[in-house]
């Protein structure tokens, strides 16, 4: 199963693995559908909320088996 790195688009990580959702949410982000979430990438986004993209990204390949 391919990785998620945190210059992966949001969408396209939620597309990819939709079981990130939770963790999204955990964070915070759980607008998925807004228009920042279609063009931003995982760091910009974890800039915008405040928080540690590495770790995130961390939590979600740990989810996802990757």
């Amino acid at each position: 199963m391919e990785k998620v790195t945190k210059d992966m688009g949001i969408l396209d990580i939620v597309q990819a693995h939709p079981e990130s959702v939770a963790i999204f949410q955990k964070y915070g982000m759980g607008c998925l559908g807004c228009a920042a979430a279609r063009f931003e990438n995982l760091e910009a986004g974890a800039k915008v909320h405040g928080f540690d993209a590495d770790a995130m990204v961390a939590e979600i390949n740990e989810l996802i088996g990757a």
